[in-house]
């Protein structure tokens, strides 16, 4: 993710997240994990339980994408996001209610969205989720799509091989 294109991200994250950290050796060498893996693909579950947490996690989902350790691995990253839970009141439209700090989140998460796209991650909301939230369809980010029941959804690409990460 390009932070200069979300100048609003860069300061929530700088504010919030500031704290010098020692650069180990462990953060400079290759993931053993990914050792021998010829593909990645991961459908995420998000049901995070406010904005500013969201917005963290969708910059985290971005920047695993992008990170040169998976991208190195032969074909292009194959990442669903799947918002569920709570997490779906925070892609929508209507901000009303919120608080300024709140609101800034919000304008983060709409603001990576296009990222995402640009990047080919597949978006879908849980409209259950959605309809028990009072979440209105018309509402929600453009370009996101709509699925009935966002588990159905997981299942669907963890049996295509999907590894799902959860992310309550």
């Amino acid at each position: 993710m390009n932070m200069r294109r979300h100048p609003v991200l860069t300061f929530i994250i700088a504010v919030c997240f500031f704290t010098p950290f020692k650069t180990d050796k462990a953060f400079s060498e290759p993931y053993k994990a990914l050792k021998g893996v010829d593909s990645v693909k991961a459908v995420f579950d998000l049901r995070v339980k406010n904005p500013r947490a969201l917005a963290i996690h969708l910059d985290l989902i971005n920047d695993t994408f992008e990170d040169p350790e998976v991208t190195s691995i032969q074909g292009k990253p194959d990442f669903v996001v799947i918002f569920m839970g709570p997490a779906v009141k925070f892609i929508s439209k209507n901000t009303e209610g919120y608080s300024p700090e709140d609101k800034i989140h919000l304008d983060a998460i709409a603001a990576m969205i296009p990222d995402f796209f640009e990047n080919g991650i597949k978006l879908q909301v849980c409209m259950f989720a959605a309809q028990s939230y009072g979440v209105s369809p018309d509402s929600i980010l453009p370009g996101i799509e709509q699925v009935g029941n966002g588990w159905i959804s997981s299942i669907g690409y963890q049996r295509q091989g999907y590894a799902l990460i959860s992310d309550f």
